[in-house]
Order: structure tokens, then C-alpha cells, then sequence
């Protein structure tokens, strides 16, 4: 999870740099389409392609619009916003996806997960506003802040939607459809910006950008994070995004970006305390 967390935390980096080269729309269909391409032989092989019934597509729908929303309003929103911010903001989804646990399947909030949702939710806002109450108070959040805080409301309902509507068939199935309604959902909306990108104008960086998103940040974390659970559990899995903060200040430190106002650090630490909080009660849950 540590590798997951590392993996999924260069997104945002890699998200922030190509940004501006790209329809977001068009940027996540081709995200979509090559995941599709490169996950296709191994579903074939193992479980063979059967095309889903009609009930199951809408399922497969329903988890895929989420996943959807969130990258769409994510590269949109790093036009406006840093890396930084979005993963900060990011921290607020477990708490929110905990929320809509307990509104659609009656699940409870133990004492360990509202200690460290609460320690998250505070440190984000710390790490957002660099410790400034004054900034606080008069709520100076970007325009991409915004942005991103609605596209992590979609993501939030990802997870509860996927223990509400599966089914019992495979994971690596279910992935597999969930990315192709994906693709579906994307390909209407961007048909008619498909054919104002100038694709031979395209930087090669931006295409290496979206192979290595397509791979790693899908395919590659999705199995990692499958096996993880198997050891870990959900909960203590979940608790790794608390760790995008801290790894996105190194990642930008290592290209030179620089790092954030050292007042902002103190958001930092109490949110990988959190992560720990959260670690512990699973632990103790068993």
C-alpha cells in the first residue's frame, strides 16, 4: 500500500503538468480506452469475455459515473489549483465516503475512524489555508479547490456503491466492465472535442503522461490495492490515501517545485497521524 500510495500520489503531479495540454474529457477517454486495451487480454484469459446482462451494465454504470466525475472535475480543477491542494482536499474522501456508508448501507462509525477522519478533515483544512486563520475565516479557497471538493463527492460514493451493487462475481471483472461504461460515459461528451484537438501538435510528454496513468495509476494499483486487502482489510487500506499530503510535497520537492509555507507542515503531520489512528483501530476491531 505503500507502493499504491506513492503510485496514485505522482496522479496529481502528473495531472497538474499536462493539464493545459489536453481536453480533460478527451484526456480521460484516451486514460479509459488504453486501460480497456491493456487489461482486455488478461480478463480474456482468465475469465473469458461474456458480454453483461442488462441489469448488470447499469450496475457496472452507476460505479463507473463516479470514477468519471472525479477525474473529469480533477483535471479541470488543476488548471485553477496545485497538486498539493487537491491532495490535501483528497484526504477529506474517506471521511465522506464514511458518510455515505452509514446513509446507504447503515454501516457505523467506530470510535478510532471518527478520532482520525476528524484529525484528517482538520489537518487538510490546516495544510489548505498554511495554519492562517485569517485565510480560514474568510474562506480564500480557488476557484480549483472548488472544483475538485465536488469531484471528490463523486469518488466518495465510489466505494459504497460497490459493496451496494456487487454481486459476487470477480473483481478483476467488475474492473473490467466498470472501465469500459467509463469509456461509454466519456466517448458522448467528448466526440465533438475529439475532432478540435490537434493531435499532431500533442506533446510526446502528454502521451507517456496517459500510458503511465492508464498502467500504473489504474491498472497497476488496482491489483496492488486487491491484494493488500486480502491482508490488510478495507479500513486500514483506506487510511493510506491519508499519506498523498506528505508524498506530493516530496514528489514536487524532487522536480523542483518547491515546498509550501513550513506553517503549513504542522496539516501534514496530523494527518499521517491519522492515518495511524486509523491503523490502530482496525487492528484492535479484529
Amino acid at each position: 500500500m505503500l507502493v499504491t500510495a506513492a503510485i496514485v500520489s505522482t496522479s496529481f503531479t502528473i495531472g497538474k503538468a499536462i493539464a493545459e495540454d489536453m481536453d480533460p474529457i478527451v484526456l480521460t477517454l484516451i486514460r479509459f480506452c488504453l486501460a480497456v486495451i491493456i487489461f482486455l487480454p488478461y480478463v480474456k484469459k482468465q475469465h473469458g469475455i461474456t458480454i453483461p446482462s442488462h441489469y448488470d451494465l447499469l450496475r457496472y454504470s452507476a460505479i463507473s459515473l463516479t470514477m468519471v466525475g472525479f477525474l473529469v472535475l480533477m483535471f479541470f480543477s488543476l488548471k485553477y489549483t496545485t497538486a498539493l491542494n487537491t491532495g490535501v482536499i483528497f484526504t477529506l474522501v474517506p471521511g465522506l465516503s464514511a458518510l455515505f456508508s452509514w446513509a446507504f448501507l447503515k454501516e457505523r462509525l467506530g470510535k478510532y475512524s471518527l478520532i482520525s477522519l476528524t484529525l484528517a478533515s482538520f489537518g487538510a483544512v490546516w495544510v489548505l489555508f498554511n495554519g492562517d486563520i485569517n485565510s480560514l475565516l474568510a474562506l480564500q479557497l480557488n476557484k480549483g479547490d472548488l472544483i475538485f471538493a465536488a469531484g471528490c463527492l463523486f469518488i466518495a460514493l465510489y466505494t459504497p456503491l460497490v459493496k451496494l451493487l456487487y454481486r459476487g462475481e470477480s473483481m478483476t471483472v467488475m474492473t473490467f466492465w466498470i472501465l469500459v461504461c467509463g469509456c461509454g460515459w466519456l466517448f458522448i461528451p467528448a466526440l465533438p472535442k475529439l475532432f478540435a484537438v490537434s493531435w499532431s501538435t500533442v506533446p510526446f510528454s502528454v502521451w507517456l503522461a496517459i500510458v503511465y496513468l492508464a498502467v500504473f495509476c489504474t491498472i497497476v494499483t488496482f491489483f496492488l490495492s486487491q491484494l493488500a486487502t486480502i491482508y490488510l482489510g478495507p479500513t486500514r487500506v483506506m487510511a493510506y490515501s491519508y499519506l498523498y499530503p506528505p508524498m506530493i510535497l516530496a514528489i514536487d520537492w524532487a522536480f523542483g517545485h518547491g515546498v509550501p509555507p513550513l506553517s503549513s507542515l504542522p496539516g501534514i503531520i496530523i494527518i499521517v497521524i491519522a492515518m495511524f489512528v486509523v491503523q490502530k483501530g482496525a487492528v484492535k476491531s479484529k
